[in-house]
């Protein structure tokens, strides 16, 4: 995928099981079990998640996506 495809997806505040695979290169059943691990640190701190959906955020620290570095790339084209 591409720094720029990236940095759309990214760019959505909430992320489904489709961009979760996108982001992760999973298949559907690893990427089950990440939504699962980061959905329970995020109700162990406290929050409360739409149905299938988990803030973008906690996805990109997860997956350690360096956002400066895709935007740079991004910007070289």
């Amino acid at each position: 995928m591409k720094a720029d495809e990236t940095l759309d997806i990214i760019a959505k505040q909430w992320c489904d099981m489709k961009d979760l695979m996108k982001l992760s290169k999973l298949g559907i059943n690893n990427a089950t079990k990440l939504r699962q691990e980061i959905k329970e640190e995020i109700i162990n701190e406290g929050y409360l998640l739409p149905k299938g959906l988990l803030p973008m955020s906690c996805v990109v620290k997860k997956l350690h996506i360096d956002v400066d570095y895709l935007i740079k790339v991004a910007r070289k084209k």
